[in-house]
């Protein structure tokens, strides 16, 4: 009698706490899925609206902004009405469709970021190769398979049942209202190459030769640019070149004039160079945090895969699917916070969306170029004419170069 009435007593606690539990598990998912549309919308939006923005890196982050939507308006949302229900509550063939999906627009958004790695690779390291090979027929064409190529790996195998075992099919056949993934051993080991470990094998090795090359690039900007000031001291002072002949001599100086005096073309050059740096750290740390978010889910998914004793917790299965999902939310923010041009294009989006009656033109993004002081111009100006300006000004000049680089 005393246990009836102890079990009948915790009866409602456990269901308040069931309860808190359920709405705590649908608010995050729910969060999570909302910032992850209207993020990457905002993504696309954004790109679409400023011309600036407009450049062949970003069709590629246009494309994953894409795919990183799709992700969370049919992966991640059939997901959650598995967790917060507890069981399938479609058909037979909508299972069959969401794991699909789930494989293909996972595998669709890291084979984006490997595109972006090449890219990156050839625009910092073979600058000179990357106007002739990345033109926007190339670019089409490896968007066109990044698209294409994954269905290959999803929906074939996932449709044709060669995914999973004898023991998973007929098990499925008899319960059409539960919905796992379960994969053979072979399977798991083909996708979870092409979907991961080759790309991101291909997007570490990209990246460490791009950071070495930018890292080289600057050393030897600074190192031209610290050599050049020597020279023209020296030249100053009358003790330089004395031994040289007249074309050396003009040759020398014309360097100097092209480190020291900051001409159009020059800035131009330094100011690209600028935008592919942080352009490539900014999407370095865009894979860095997505290989971050994926790593534990691949490592679950072929160790359990090939340990066929090897047990998880559910909610270990559930935790790791939704780290990775994550990563879906994380790509908008991370452009917002390291890239300027984004998080002004954003801030322009945003007000023209959230003000019915603005009628304000899409920003162009000349004005965070213009922040800088429009003497700094005049001051170039001024140096190609005197001497005396430029030879006063060495160290103040030195130290602006530094601090754009």
């Amino acid at each position: 009698m005393d246990t009836e009435t102890h079990l009948n007593n915790d009866s409602p606690e456990e269901d308040v706490w069931d309860n808190v539990w359920l709405f705590i598990k649908a608010t995050i998912m729910g969060s999570i899925i909302i910032a992850s549309i209207f993020g990457n919308l905002l993504v696309i939006v954004s790109v679409m609206r400023h011309r600036k923005l407009r450049i062949i890196t970003n069709y590629y982050v246009i494309s994953l902004a894409l795919a990183d939507m799709l992700v969370a308006m049919f992966a991640m949302s059939f997901n959650a009405s598995v967790e917060i229900s507890g069981r399938w509550l479609f058909s037979y063939t909508l299972c069959d469709v969401w794991n699909s999906l789930d494989v293909y627009f996972s595998t669709v958004s890291i084979l984006h970021l490997c595109n972006i790695s090449i890219d990156r690779y050839y625009a910092i390291c073979k600058p000179l190769k990357y106007s002739m090979h990345m033109t926007k027929k190339v670019v089409a064409m490896m968007l066109v398979n990044t698209w294409v190529s994954p269905a290959f790996l999803s929906f074939l195998p996932i449709f044709m049942g060669w995914y999973t075992t004898t023991e998973n099919q007929m098990f499925r056949n008899e319960h059409p209202d539960i919905c796992k993934f379960v994969v053979n051993k072979y399977y798991a080991v083909i996708s979870s190459s092409i979907s991961f470990w080759i790309p991101g094998s291909i997007m570490i090795v990209m990246y460490l030769l791009i950071f070495k090359e930018a890292n080289r690039q600057e050393k030897e900007m600074f190192n031209r640019h610290g050599a050049a000031m020597l020279l023209h001291a020296n030249n100053t002072n009358g003790d330089m070149l004395s031994n040289s002949g007249g074309s050396s001599k003009t040759l020398t100086l014309h360097e100097i004039n092209q480190d020291l005096h900051h001409t159009p073309t020059r800035e131009r050059s330094i100011s690209r160079m600028k935008r592919e740096h942080k352009a490539a750290r900014t999407l370095g740390i865009i894979m860095g945090i997505f290989i971050l978010c994926w790593l534990p889910f691949f490592l679950w998914y072929d160790s359990v895969s090939l340990c066929t004793t090897c047990k998880c917790p559910d909610i270990v299965v559930a935790v790791l699917f939704w780290i990775g999902y994550f990563n879906s939310t994380l790509n908008p923010i991370i452009y917002a916070y390291f890239n300027k041009d984004f998080r002004e294009a954003f801030k322009n989006t945003l007000q023209c969306t959230f003000c019915s009656l603005c009628q304000r033109p899409p920003s162009d993004l000349n004005y965070i170029d213009q922040r800088r002081p429009s003497m700094r111009y005049e001051d170039r100006t001024r140096s190609v004419f005197s001497e005396t300006y430029l030879k006063h000004n060495v160290d103040r000049r030195s130290s602006e170069f530094g601090s754009t680089l």
